[in-house]
């Protein structure tokens, strides 16, 4: 693990290369001015992913994600009513006091780095899982499967 001067100061937390990656990205991705707005997101967006993902997909994502972004992710209890991606959104949404429009930014930016840490493969498996609405959230198109 690697530490930052700055955390014995009280500025910032020590995290993984990995994750400071990942924050990097989101951080880019979302254009927060600061890695800790981008870290606040990443907290709220897995946080609800991890509500809503079960099974198989859920253990593979984690095992791809750096282990701060992973632990945050495994600490939630699957919800028993999974949520639609809208109202993953609205949840996500009530629970931080932001927009819908700024949570729905805050989702896009945190899934383009999930994505870059699972792959086409594993996003697919997860959607697959997911009820209807997470295909836009990840950057996919929402496609209705055939009659």
């Amino acid at each position: 693990m690697i530490t930052d001067v700055r955390a014995s100061q009280g500025h910032q937390l020590p995290y993984g290369t990995a994750y400071e990656q990942m924050l990097e990205k989101v951080r880019h991705e979302g254009a927060y001015p600061t890695r800790e707005k981008a870290d606040e997101a990443v907290r709220l967006v897995l946080g609800g992913l991890g509500r809503q993902l079960t099974g198989d997909e859920r253990v593979d994502l984690a095992a791809c994600l750096p282990l701060e972004a992973a632990r945050v992710l495994t600490a939630q209890i699957p919800d028993t009513q999974p949520l639609t991606g809208w109202a993953f959104v609205k949840d996500l949404a009530a629970r931080s006091g932001a927009s819908s429009a700024t949570t729905r930014w805050d989702t896009g930016s945190v899934f383009a780095a999930v994505t870059a840490h699972a792959g086409p493969d594993l996003i697919t498996r997860i959607l697959h899982r997911l009820p209807t609405g997470y295909a836009l959230l990840f950057g996919r198109a929402e496609l209705a499967p055939a009659a």
